[in-house]
Order: structure tokens, then C-alpha cells, then sequence
């Protein structure tokens, strides 16, 4: 690793400064800069220090500072600047319908790009709020089974303490139990109950995590096992303020597990850019209390596990030390630890074969990629009307170069006009985001702010001379490049090349639009497919709720009067959410397994009734039955699970289980009880209520609100004082792809927003290419021919240019959306119609946006434009 003394300010910016700096300034500066950059690196590290040398040198490029220029002539700037001004303006007022079409073309694609770049820091900045980001890192697992490997965040309750104590890169490491383990907890006072989220967390939880204390002391607080940390708010609700509920006794249960704990800390609430989702936290002791004996080992995966590195760590060498870790530990073990960042978890969740393949990222990939598109078609539209109406401007061109203007200062007016072009439009474009901001929030979930600090300043800038630069280069060369003599004679004469640098302007920005309306398509079709598959029972009316409070203490009791409620048509209560998956163990073993080859099986522990209640289709043996006094040591098998064991007559074939016997009485058709991104796993149901945190009911459809009410009147029969809190299993399944309903939206939004900025362009190119040959038009209709014909005549120019786009366009579009496609585990078949529609759109829009100008054009009394003849 390199030391701090190699470490160098970034040589680009300091040449920069260097180039700008007066010289009786520089020496003196840059010692300072170069000093302080050095003091950064040793306290926050190389990247910091480079960030904060970029921002130290912008921050000095200010008048006072800046080179004087300086030559053998005295040139008046400010004089030609403001003379171009004022003509850009006069163009600007003169060419109306033209400065509109760029108006709003322009402004409508920055607002696009500057709402996309507002969601993509947002996306970014998740869980990098941490003091420790640089260092935190979580273990993650990659199993091996049956020649694949399967990538895992569960991890052995026995291996951050191993890590910390064998491995000197690791400084720090914790375990933790993730919220969606346990739900809402009921945590009690003297007067009042409130259900909140929690987790079991070490005691170094709040020294690694960066959560600020309001009352007590990060360090301390979940030392003592009988404590518990609570958030600023939880604290309000619970006792009226931070400052009362510090040292005030709290009441906890999770199912017949109850206990009260001392308020010895309470934190500010979670920021919204955190993945973490909890407002208490107790300590992992208290976890371990809980858990079965022995369930702590190197083959049961019962926490998370959290690491802070030393400084200076080599991540990659980490890694290979740590793949035989557990191996070491366990000679069956297919296990083999990495650490991966923190904040990485949020945007990089996809993995394949234990190698990170994406995630969320992806959707920052393509959005980055959709504002450029935008903004390339905004600055398209630019370019052809600035040289479709080079004939207006020609004459002006010619007087000025017969005057003796150069070509080069012409071509800065050019830029110029397109650069305060870009200004106006950029302005604009703020106004419609402070507008439309609230509505962007409520699609994206974040809470997003328009602050302008010195970055999104620099950003705006950077937008407003590049975006300036690439639509107003083409024009300046174009119209500075024109002969004094032709224009002035008012021959303009366009190149073949000219011609087809404008024609394949329009194709490519076509070839954008068809690939934008395909993934729009596609990506809709593929978000309702997954709303609608069947995913191997019926999530229609099944509600879900916590077992807790006194229901645990008596609930087969409550399960019974549950059932006989009228529009209940059955209950069984479960460990997990369903939708969230269960449990999983390699503790699974049967006669002619493979020693060298570890499963993982998923684990869903349930009750009587639950796989009815579930709708699971049972195709061998039979269910959990009262009847059968011995079916806790029995277990019911998924179509997979048999798969993998090989068991041709699996009914009453025994399999070992955590060192117990089991015998095999049903098998059940594969369901998803997880996301449909990942494939069905061997899974099993083992009867046993003792960990069964939720409750699963199905009501009859159509008398919901009643079932309801008396779910909940028996609910508070049982517990009076506690809220009673519900969710359909169908709103919790949908939940898993509320990012991909987000970009759904979003892809149309700026779809559509991206076929409008097209059709503007193709609006004006139309309405110029019409102007030019108004004559010819009059002439023809002189001549007998009839407005359709005319209509057909200016469409057809543009219709191959687009039917051309739509050839190249489809392809890709095809290759996209398919690699998009390749994420989920269960996909739409692309089919052939939704190209053909996506061209047809495509083209019924340009025909659409053509034919407006066209067909009013050819009504026209021929007699009003052959006048001036």
C-alpha cells in the first residue's frame, strides 16, 4: 500500500490553477493548497483530500484572482460580447416560433436530466452517511451447492467473533438480526402499548454504525444486557420526550418471550438515505437467550455479520485469506466468507455464481444513459432548425463578411447565441423541477430537496456550456462557413453531406425514440407478468398479522375461535412472512447424498391448517393432520427438495434433520416463497408452533370489511390494549418489485417526455422544409393535384427517415430490453409484436406530428403565396 508521502494532489487541477492563478499570487497559494491537501489525506483519507483540492481550486477561480489577458492587441470584449447579445436577443424576437421549439425542447429535456441526476445522487448517497463508510464492510456467504454457487447474507452466530479474534485486518466486528426477521414488536409502559420495529444488535453497534445519540453514550448503552436503545421518536410516543424515556423501564415480548429493559440511550431518527429500518434495538445477547440450545453453530445461519477494517486494508488479499475461513472451522463445510461495503448493499444486491452481476446500479445505468439520450435529442432539434434556416440568416452573414468579419467571430456568435440558449432553457428547466418536485418524490419514494450547493452549481454550469457547445457547434461551423457572394445573391447552396448530416440527425434521434417506446413496452409487460404470475398459490385474500401479546400465550386457542369466525375460511400461523422467504440450513440430510456436495434447504416452520390456509397444492401423501399425534417429527417436501435427493417414492421415506430422524409425508407443487428474481429452492414445512411470529388468514372475497371487524374484535378479546395491525399478502408480495413499478413509471414519464422533444423538432423541421417549398406546393395544386396527394408528398421525405430509424432502433432495442430481461428468474417471452408496435408507434407519432403542418399547408389558397410571382 502506498504511504501519505506518495500520495499527490490531482496534477489536471493543479495545472488548472496554475494556468488561471496571477503569478504573484501562485507560489504562496498552492504551498497552502498543496499543505492542506497533504493534512487531509493523513485525517480523512486520499479521496476526501482530492475531493476537497477540486473544490479549493474552483473555489479560488474568481476575478481577483484570475491572469489578467494580455497581447499585442487590446481587444474589447466586453463590447463584442454585449453587441452579439443584443443580436442573439433581436433573433431570438424575430424567429419566435423557432426560439419556442428550442425553448421548450431544450428546457423540457434539462429538467429531464436534471430530475434523473437528482434521483441518481439520491440512489447514491444511500448508506453513505456512515463516519466509517470507507472501512464498514459486511461478510457475506457463497455457498456451494450442486455446482452452483448461491451468494447469502446470513451468516454463523459464531463467525464475527472468530473474525474479530483471528483476523488482524478486521478491527471491529459485530452480528446483528435484520428487522424483517421479527416485524413489529409490542413494547409496553405502565399506561400504553406500542408496536415498533426492532433488532438485536452487539454492543460496538453503535460505534461502527453512525446513528447520533440524544441521550447516552454510543459505546455503552447496549452493554448491559438489560438495556435497550430507542429512536427520538419512539421515545415521544412512548413517554413524552428524549429526556423523560432516558433510564425509564420498558416492557418487551416476542411471542410467550417477554422481559422489560432500561432505557440507556436514545437515538436520532434513521435518515432517509439508510437501507436500515428500526427503532429500537436490543442487545444480541438477549438474542441468543431466545434461540433453542445449541442453535448457535458453524452450519446455522441465525445473524448478520458486520465488520470495521483496519486501515489500509487490502480488501482483495482479505477475501483470499478469508475463502477457506470456515472451511477451517468445519471440514463438510461449502462455505467460504468475502466482504463487500456497506453502502454497496443498496445498489449492488445481484449476484451470480458469487460474483457481483448488479442490482439497483443497473437502474442507474440506464436512467444516466436515458438523460443523455434526452438531451441529444433536445440538442438534435437545435441543430436542424438552426441550419434549416440558414436562408433566413444568410444575408445577415454575407453583409458581415463582406464588412470583414472573420469566420471564427462569427462562429463564436453562434456559439454564443446557443449557449444563452442553453441558459434561458436552463432556467427554465429549475422552474419546472421546484414545480414538479413534490410529484417526482411521491414516484421515486425519496425526499428529494433542490439545494444549490457549490456541486449542483458546477453541474448546471457544466449543462449549460457543454449542452450550449454540442448544439450550437454544428450551426456555428455550418453558417460561418457560408459564401459572401452566393448569400448575398440569395444562392444557397447545401451540400449532398450537409444534407445527410441533418437527415441522420433525424434517424438517430428516431432510433432513440423506437428504443425508448420498446423498453417502455416491455418493461410495463414484464412488471404486470409478475403481478400476475402464479406463483403456486393464491395470494387473493390472505391476511396477515403479528402473533403477539396474550395470542401467544394461548394460540391454538385463538387459532380455533379464529377459524369458526363467519367469512374466515381458514388460518395456520407460520415463522415468516412467506413473501420474504423462511429459514435456510444445510442440516438437511438423507440416505445417498453426496458428502462433497452441501444443499442448502429453505426452512419454513408452520401449524396445523397453514398449508391449506396457503393454498399449496399437495400432489403426494398428505398435510399436517390433528389426527396424527407424531407429526412433529415429520416433515412435507417440495417438488425440488425431491428433485435433489433423488427420491423416486419419497412417501414415508425417512431423512435426518439436525441429527433427528424425520419421515417424508407429503410433497407440495413448487411455490415462490421469495422474490421472483431468484429461482424456486428445495424447501420443507416442519410442524411446530413455538416460533410461529405470524398468522396467516384467508376470508371469503366479497364481505372483506366485516371478516375484518371480527378478526380485530377477537384480536382485542385477547389483547385490549394493542393496536390491531394488517396487511393483504398480496400488497406485501407487490412491495418486493416497488423499485421496478418506480422505474416503470419513471421509464414512461421520460419516454414519453423524449418522443414529445422529437416530435417538437420534426414540428419545426416540418414547418421550415414547407416554407421553402411553398411555392412548389401552390404550383401543384395550380396543376390539379389535391390536398391528399400534397399530404403525401411532404410525408413521405420523413417517413423513410423514420421507417430507416425503426429498422436500426429495433435491434437494440431488442438486445436491451432482453439483457434487462436476464435479471429475473421467471420473464416475458419477448414476442415479435411488441417491435412491430413500438415501430408502428413510432411512426403513427412522426405521421402525426407531420401531417398537422402538412395537411393545413396543402388547404391553402395557392393564389396568396404565387402573389408576390
Amino acid at each position: 500500500m502506498r504511504s501519505h508521502d506518495d500520495i499527490k494532489p490531482p496534477s489536471s487541477w493543479l495545472r488548472f490553477f496554475r494556468w488561471y492563478c496571477r503569478a504573484e499570487y501562485a507560489e504562496d497559494i498552492e504551498g497552502d493548497l498543496v499543505e492542506r491537501f497533504e493534512i487531509r489525506v493523513s485525517k480523512h483519507g486520499a479521496k476526501q483530500a482530492k475531493r476537497r483540492f477540486r473544490a479549493d481550486v474552483l473555489k479560488l477561480f474568481r476575478p481577483s484572482m484570475i491572469k489578467k489577458l494580455e497581447g499585442n492587441q487590446k481587444l474589447n470584449y466586453y463590447g463584442m460580447f454585449k453587441h452579439n447579445f443584443k443580436i442573439t436577443i433581436r433573433s431570438f424576437a424575430k424567429y419566435r416560433s423557432t426560439f419556442i421549439i428550442n425553448l421548450l425542447g431544450l428546457s423540457t429535456g434539462l429538467a429531464s436530466a436534471l430530475f434523473i441526476y437528482l434521483w441518481v445522487q439520491a440512489e447514491m448517497r444511500m448508506d453513505k452517511f456512515h463516519e466509517h463508510d470507507e472501512q464498514l464492510y459486511q461478510v457475506m456467504l457463497n455457498h456451494e451447492e450442486s455446482g452452483k454457487i448461491n451468494t447469502k447474507d446470513g451468516t454463523q452466530g459464531l463467525l464475527a467473533a472468530a473474525l474479530e479474534e483471528e483476523v488482524p485486518e478486521i478491527a471491529t466486528a459485530i452480528q446483528a438480526t435484520p428487522t424483517h426477521w421479527f416485524g413489529q414488536m409490542p413494547l409496553s409502559t405502565e399506561d400504553k402499548t406500542i408496536k415498533a420495529i426492532g433488532k438485536f444488535a452487539d454492543p460496538a453497534y453503535f460505534e461502527m454504525f453512525s446513528f447520533p445519540f440524544i441521550q447516552g453514550e454510543p459505546k455503552t448503552a447496549l452493554k448491559d444486557k438489560g438495556s435497550i436503545v430507542i429512536s427520538n421518536s419512539l421515545a415521544t410516543r412512548m413517554f413524552g420526550s428524549p429526556e423523560a424515556a432516558f433510564g425509564q423501564t420498558i416492557k418487551w415480548q416476542l411471542l410467550h418471550f417477554t422481559d422489560e429493559y432500561k432505557v440507556a440511550g436514545v437515538f436520532k431518527d434513521l435518515p432517509t438515505n439508510t437501507t436500515d429500518d428500526f427503532e429500537f434495538v436490543l442487545a444480541f445477547d438477549k438474542f441468543r437467550d431466545i434461540l433453542p440450545p445449541g442453535a448457535i453453530h458453524w452450519g446455522n445461519y441465525n445473524s448478520e455479520t458486520y465488520v470495521l477494517l483496519a486501515e489500509g486494508t487490502n480488501v482483495n488479499a482479505l477475501n483470499a485469506k478469508l475463502k477457506s475461513f470456515v472451511k477451517d472451522k468445519i471440514d463438510w463445510s461449502n462455505v467460504e466468507p468475502f466482504v463487500r461495503p456497506f453502502s454497496d448493499r443498496y445498489l449492488y444486491t445481484k449476484y451470480e455464481n458469487g460474483v457481483q452481476a448488479g442490482g439497483r446500479v443497473e437502474y442507474i445505468r440506464l436512467f444516466t444513459v436515458v438523460s443523455v439520450f434526452i438531451l441529444l435529442i433536445a440538442c438534435i432539434n437545435f441543430i436542424n432548425l438552426s441550419t434549416a434556416k440558414a436562408s433566413t440568416r444568410a444575408k445577415e452573414i454575407g453583409v458581415k463578411k463582406a464588412i470583414g468579419a472573420k469566420r471564427n467571430s462569427l462562429a463564436v456568435q453562434y456559439l454564443q447565441e446557443a449557449v444563452l440558449m442553453t441558459v434561458i432553457s436552463v432556467i427554465v428547466a429549475i422552474g419546472l423541477v421546484i414545480l414538479l418536485l413534490p410529484q417526482f418524490n411521491q414516484i421515486t419514494g425519496h425526499q428529494i430537496r433542490l439545494n444549490f450547493d457549490l456541486q449542483l452549481i458546477y453541474i448546471l454550469i457544466a449543462i449549460s456550456v457543454i449542452t450550449g457547445l454540442l448544439a450550437g457547434s454544428y450551426p456555428a461551423i455550418f453558417l460561418s462557413s457560408l459564401k459572401p457572394v452566393a448569400t448575398l445573391k440569395g444562392k444557397l447552396n447545401v451540400s449532398f453531406g450537409e444534407t445527410w448530416i441533418r437527415k441522420g440527425l433525424v434517424v438517430f434521434q428516431f432510433v432513440l425514440s423506437v428504443i425508448l417506446i420498446a423498453s417502455v413496452l416491455i418493461v410495463t409487460k414484464q412488471i404486470e407478468y409478475i403481478q400476475k404470475k402464479n406463483i403456486g398459490y393464491n395470494r387473493d385474500n390472505l391476511v396477515l398479522f403479528a402473533n403477539d401479546g396474550k395470542i401467544a400465550d394461548d394460540f391454538n386457542a385463538f387459532l380455533l375461535e379464529l377459524q369458526n369466525i363467519p367469512g374466515v375460511v381458514n388460518a395456520g400461523g407460520t415463522t415468516h412472512t412467506i413473501v420474504s422467504g423462511g429459514n435456510f440450513t444445510t442440516g438437511f440430510h438423507w440416505e445417498g447424498e453426496n458428502p462433497e456436495v452441501q444443499t442448502q434447504f429453505g426452512n419454513m416452520t408452520v401449524t396445523y391448517d397453514f398449508i391449506e390456509t396457503l393454498g399449496v397444492e399437495i400432489i403426494e401423501g398428505r398435510s399436517f393432520s390433528r389426527e396424527f399425534s407424531t407429526d412433529k417429527d415429520k416433515l412435507i417436501l417440495n417438488e425440488k427438495a425431491i428433485e435433489v435427493i433423488g427420491y423416486e417414492d419419497p412417501i414415508g421415506r425417512e431423512v435426518n434433520l439436525w441429527g433427528d430422524k424425520m419421515m417424508i409425508i407429503g410433497v407440495v407443487k413448487d411455490f415462490n416463497f421469495s422474490s421472483l428474481h431468484e429461482d424456486i429452492i428445495p424447501m420443507f414445512f416442519k410442524l411446530d408452533n413455538t416460533f410461529t411470529f405470524n398468522i396467516l388468514t384467508r376470508i371469503q372475497a366479497g364481505n372483506e370489511s366485516n371478516t375484518l371487524n371480527r378478526i380485530a374484535e377477537l384480536y382485542k378479546t385477547y389483547n385490549p390494549e394493542y393496536e390491531f395491525d394488517y396487511s393483504f399478502l398480496d400488497q406485501e408480495f407487490a412491495k418486493q418489485y416497488r423499485a421496478e413499478q418506480r422505474i416503470s413509471k419513471l421509464t414512461k414519464y421520460f419516454g414519453i417526455l423524449a418522443i414529445i422533444i422529437s416530435c417538437l423538432g420534426l414540428f419545426g423541421l416540418t414547418a421550415f422544409t414547407i416554407e421553402r417549398r411553398l411555392k412548389e406546393i401552390s404550383i401543384r395544386k395550380v396543376l390539379g393535384s389535391n390536398a391528399w396527394s400534397i399530404v403525401t408528398l411532404l410525408n413521405k421525405q420523413f417517413s423513410i427517415l423514420v421507417l430507416l430509424a425503426i429498422l436500426i432502433g429495433l435491434p437494440i432495442s431488442y438486445w436491451a430490453t432482453k439483457e434487462w430481461l436476464n435479471g429475473y428468474a421467471y420473464k416475458i417471452e419477448l414476442q415479435w409484436w411488441f417491435f412491430v408496435l413500438a415501430g408502428a408507434l413510432t411512426l403513427l407519432i412522426a405521421w402525426l406530428t407531420v401531417s398537422i403542418q402538412t395537411f393545413k399547408t396543402a388547404k391553402l389558397n395557392p393564389a396568396k403565396s404565387l402573389r408576390t410571382e
